[in-house]
C-alpha cells in the first residue's frame, strides 16, 4: 500500500497537463474517463480476482498504472494521458476487492481474521503517509529532472509494489464455482449481494461512508484558499487532513470493539466536527476538519471488517467489488452535486452540507439496530 501510493507524478500531474498545453476541459475530460473504467470494470475484476488469483492481480495492477506514468512522460499528449488514465483505472479495478479478499482469507487461515481491521487500517494509513511524502518530495525531483524523473521514481514505485504483491501468500482452496468459471463465481457473488440481508445492507453503507468524505478532499484547497490560506500554505493543509485520515487508520484495533451503536456515534461525532470546522473562518477549523475525517476514515475501516465478516460465499473479491463500484458511483454523482451547490454557495457551507447525510445515517444505524427485523451487521453479531 506504501509503494502503491508513492507515486511523485500525484502532486504534480495536473502541472503536466497545463504545461503540455490541454483546456480545463480536456483535463476534466481525462478524470471522466478515469472514473468511467474504475467503475466498468470494478464488479468484474472481482470475479476475475475470485477465479484466478488475487496475488498475481495485485502484481499486474500497478505495472498497469506504471505503464500508463511511462506513457505520460515519454509521449505528453491527450491520448497518452487519455490511455494512460484508462490504465490506472484498470489498476484501481484489480486491486480493489482482490486486496481485501486475499488479506481476510489469509487471516482466516490461521485463525486471526479478527485481526482484519487493524491489519486494513495501518495499510490505509501506510498508503496516506506515502502520499504526504509524494507531496513533499514531488517538488524538489521535479526542479532538479523535471517530468521525466518524477515520472521513472513513480514507474519504479509501481514495479516494487508489484514485486511485494508477489510475495503474498495465497492458499486458497478452489470451490466448485471457482471449477465452474468466471460467469457462474460472477452470479454467485452478485446473489449473495443482493440476497443476503447483511451483506446487503453492508454494501449500501459502506459507499456513502467512504466515498462522501474521499469526495470532499479533492476540495480542501478550494475550501482553504476561501478561507484566507496563502496558496503556499495549501500542502500543509493538505497534510494536516491526511494526517487526520491516517490517525483514522491507525485508530482501527479501538474501532474493532465498536458496536453498531459506537460506528453511529463515531459517524455523529465526525459530521458534528467536521462541519464545525468547515464553517469556523480560521486555520483552527482545519484542525477540526482533520478529526472529522479521522473518525470517517476509522468508520470506513470498521464497516469494511464487517463486510469481509459477513461474506459467506465464496465469491468474496465480488462482492466486495460490489462496494467499491457503489463507492465510485456515488463518487461521480457528487462531484456534479458539489459543482452545483457551489455556484450559489461557499466551499465551507458546501462542506457543512455534505456533513448532514451522515448524522442522518447515524440516526437510521441506531434506529435499525433497535429494530429486530433489520440485520444490521454488528461486531457483537459476527464474530
Amino acid at each position: 500500500m506504501f509503494m502503491s501510493s508513492l507515486v511523485l507524478l500525484y502532486p504534480v500531474y495536473s502541472l503536466l497537463f497545463v504545461d503540455t498545453g490541454l483546456s480545463v476541459a480536456e483535463i476534466s475530460s481525462l478524470f471522466i474517463v478515469w472514473c468511467v473504467a474504475s467503475i466498468v470494470l470494478e464488479v468484474p475484476s472481482g470475479a476475475w480476482a475470485d477465479t484466478f488469483s488475487r496475488r498475481w492481480l495485485l502484481a499486474i495492477g500497478p505495472l498497469c498504472a506504471g505503464a500508463g506514468y511511462a506513457l505520460w512522460v515519454a509521449f505528453p499528449s491527450y491520448w497518452a494521458f487519455l490511455l494512460g488514465f484508462v490504465l490506472w483505472g484498470i489498476e484501481n479495478a484489480l486491486t480493489s476487492g482482490s486486496l481485501e479478499a486475499l488479506v481476510y482469507e489469509e487471516l482466516d487461515r490461521v485463525g486471526e481474521a479478527d485481526r482484519y481491521a487493524r491489519v486494513m487500517g495501518r495499510a490505509r494509513a501506510a498508503s496516506q503517509v506515502a502520499i504526504v511524502v509524494a507531496m513533499g518530495v514531488a517538488g524538489p525531483v521535479l526542479a532538479l529532472g523535471g517530468y521525466g524523473t518524477v515520472g521513472i521514481a513513480s514507474v519504479l514505485a509501481c514495479v516494487v509494489a508489484a514485486a511485494i504483491a508477489l510475495s503474498f501468500p495465497e492458499n486458497r482452496v478452489r470451490s466448485k464455482s471457482d471449477s465452474q468459471g468466471y460467469l457462474t463465481t460472477l452470479r454467485s457473488g452478485l446473489r449473495e449481494a443482493r440476497l443476503d440481508p447483511v451483506v446487503r445492507w453492508t454494501l449500501l453503507v459502506l459507499p456513502f461512508v467512504m466515498g462522501v468524505w474521499d469526495a470532499l478532499e479533492e476540495y480542501i484547497p478550494l475550501l482553504a484558499l476561501e478561507k484566507g490560506v496563502a496558496p503556499t500554505m495549501v500542502p500543509w493543509v493538505m497534510m494536516l487532513i491526511w494526517l487526520g485520515v491516517t490517525s483514522g487508520g491507525l485508530l482501527a484495533p479501538l474501532g474493532e470493539r465498536f458496536t453498531t451503536k459506537g460506528t453511529a456515534g463515531l459517524l455523529a461525532v465526525g459530521a458534528v466536527v467536521s462541519g464545525t470546522g468547515s464553517l469556523v473562518g480560521s486555520f483552527s477549523g482545519f484542525f477540526l476538519l482533520a478529526a472529522g475525517f479521522c473518525a470517517f476514515q476509522l468508520a470506513s475501516v470498521v464497516l469494511g471488517a464487517r463486510l469481509q465478516d459477513s461474506i459467506a460465499g465464496p465469491a468474496r473479491a465480488t462482492v466486495t467489488s460490489v462496494a467499491g463500484l457503489g463507492t465510485g458511483v456515488l463518487t461521480v454523482l457528487l462531484y456534479g452535486v458539489y459543482a452545483a451547490a457551489s455556484s450559489g454557495m461557499s466551499h465551507g457551507a458546501v462542506f457543512a452540507m455534505f456533513a448532514v447525510p451522515y448524522v442522518v445515517l447515524a440516526v437510521v444505524l441506531v434506529k435499525a439496530r433497535r429494530s429486530p427485523a433489520t440485520p444490521v451487521p454488528s461486531s457483537d453479531s459476527l464474530r
